[in-house]
């Protein structure tokens, strides 16, 4: 039987696990050469909107905010947590008893659609970096980071799931 802290517990930890299992790829992506988010600069933005301003020209030319690495190491995670907990919303808490891989996944990738529409723009790359060098790129690698943050999910819910029975 589900106690009053199971469903926040369960959507903390498939939040922070598929974060984990995020940064483990895209830590790889690093290691292979493949450009990945610089978290400072999350953390930057972070900062820039706590104090009201969404927008930049490319937030690598605004100026920097005291902590923004921590900040968008923070900003990483919460948002985890968050998409993780959309997951639960939508899903129904049945799912974390019984965790399937497509449903994650498919979410996982929905999830794309925050950087792409909202974070890029905002941070100067425009919709779905249309003003970067190679947009397409982006939005594959994009695509691809939120599909492994979606099996992340479903690996969690397992994970929790066998340690919690």
């Amino acid at each position: 039987m589900d106690t009053p802290f199971d469903l926040p517990a369960r959507i903390l930890f498939i939040g922070i696990v598929a974060t984990l299992v995020m940064d483990a790829w895209l830590l790889l992506l690093q290691r292979l050469r493949v450009p990945t988010l610089n978290f400072a600069l999350l953390g930057r933005w972070a900062g820039h909107l706590l104090r009201g301003r969404v927008r930049h020209e490319g937030i690598a030319r605004a100026a920097p905010v005291r902590g923004e690495l921590a900040l968008g190491w923070l900003t990483h995670y919460a948002v985890g947590i968050a998409f993780a907990g959309g997951l639960v919303t939508i899903l129904g808490v049945r799912w974390t008893h019984e965790p399937r891989l497509l449903p994650a996944l498919g979410l996982g990738v929905a999830t794309v659609a925050a950087p792409l529409f909202v974070l890029q723009p905002a941070m100067g790359a425009g919709v779905a970096s249309w003003r970067t060098a190679t947009p397409v790129r982006n939005v594959l690698r994009s695509v691809v980071n939120h599909a492994v943050f979606g099996v992340g999910m479903y690996v969690a819910a397992v994970v929790f799931r066998a340690i919690t029975a």
